[in-house]
């Protein structure tokens, strides 16, 4: 008999942003180490592949996949991607990861050829394209859940930068004053990313001076934290330019490709396409290539409340809007026996309870909160029954 289900083994990456008690206090995971747990990853990722057991044996997520890509996959999916094309995550940020731009399609491919013509190392610190492919994402938050994403209004950030009134900068905000405009941002942005030396530093300590006079205003406030982990650095000034939000338990939202993003604090189920790909724009001790990653940028105001994906609601499902054929992300709440359908390959991840799902052959396998399962493509129908919430990655 064909095996249906597949619960995962995953790998938790320990980087050093990474929370300490997170997945003990949500999941009830150990934490023996003592070491920052940042991420669960859940897919076929090389850098992190999860495990599963085939025939009593213990086997790579990705070759099970390889073994029959079209039957596991699915068939349109092994057309178009040719591998299990998302990258499912639990995500338990302590400190701010960096403030980053991951490219578009087209400039991930432009970018990758380029490196791999000139004979850059994959390795290499100072490599901007791991891979050919774009990075969109999407997290859903389990904690209260602090992150940038997009720019603000050009008369926010403007409004900011008056209220400074740092010397240093004086010629920068002039210059966006007068060119309020996706060209003047650009400019106004490199430009500051790319200020060294004395410069950097007189325009960086009068930024904290303000912040430290102001801290009991919420984002001076989160300067200050954020000084403390990257003292020094140019990223400070982000809150100031990118839309700063706390995201509530349950609460969502995309982030699109050639748009600066950090996460700051929180946990979170991220799910994104199959890519490594990360200019930095600060917050960071690792290697920033502003032309670059200004020609990745595009350099226009998010309005705020286009930030949060809204889904749709079908009975106990939430549908989340992606704009990208590489993953779907639904989140379901106190099913009993309710049928779903694999289009493609699958991925369950129980939040809060526990999680069964069942399949008209018998099989049947229980997921413990913070436990995931894989299900083919081949599957077909399956029942699930949870009293709580569990989410669905698939595309």
């Amino acid at each position: 008999m064909t095996t249906q289900f597949f619960p995962l083994k995953n790998v938790i990456q320990d980087y050093a942003w990474g929370s300490y008690t997170s997945l003990t206090e949500l999941f009830d995971m150990p934490n023996p180490e003592k070491k920052p747990q940042a991420e669960i990853w859940m897919g076929a990722h090389p850098n992190g592949c999860s495990k599963i057991t085939v025939d009593n044996k213990e086997t790579l997520l990705s070759d099970f996949i390889g073994s029959d890509m079209e039957n596991i996959l699915g068939a349109s999916t092994t057309q178009q991607f040719g591998e299990l094309p998302y990258l499912f995550k639990v995500l338990c940020a302590e400190k701010a990861l960096s403030v980053q731009v991951h490219p578009s399609k087209a400039q991930a491919e432009t970018g990758f050829a380029k490196e791999e013509a000139a004979g850059i190392p994959l390795s290499a610190s100072f490599r901007n394209y791991k891979d050919p492919n774009h990075k969109p994402e999407l997290v859903f938050a389990l904690t209260d859940y602090t992150a940038m994403n997009g720019f603000r209004d050009y008369s926010d950030i403007l409004g900011f930068f008056h209220q400074l009134n740092i010397e240093e900068l004086a010629s920068l905000v002039s210059a966006l004053q007068d060119n309020q405009n996706e060209q003047g941002l650009s400019d106004f942005f490199g430009a500051l990313l790319s200020l060294e030396g004395e410069t950097k530093d007189a325009a960086v300590s009068k930024l904290l001076a303000y912040a430290g006079a102001n801290q009991t205003d919420e984002l001076f406030g989160l300067l200050l934290t954020l000084s403390e982990q990257y003292p020094g650095d140019i990223g400070l000034f982000s809150p100031l330019i990118l839309n700063t939000l706390t995201l509530q338990p349950g609460e969502a939202m995309f982030l699109d490709a050639c748009t600066p993003h950090a996460y700051i604090k929180g946990t979170g189920l991220e799910i994104m396409a199959n890519s490594d790909n990360v200019l930095r724009a600060g917050l960071t001790p690792k290697h920033m290539d502003v032309p670059e990653l200004i020609s990745c940028t595009r350099c226009l105001p998010m309005p705020e409340e286009t930030i949060l994906l809204a889904p749709s609601i079908q009975g106990n499902a939430q549908h989340y809007p992606i704009p990208v054929p590489d993953f779907k992300f639904s989140v379901y709440r106190n099913t009993q026996d309710e049928v779903l359908s694999t289009q493609s390959a699958e991925i369950l991840f129980a939040i809060d309870a526990p999680l069964t799902v069942s399949h008209s052959n018998g099989e049947a396998v229980t997921l413990q909160k913070g436990e995931s399962v894989f299900i083919p493509a081949y599957v077909g129908d399956y029942q699930t029954s949870c009293e709580g919430l569990f989410a669905r990655a698939y595309n």
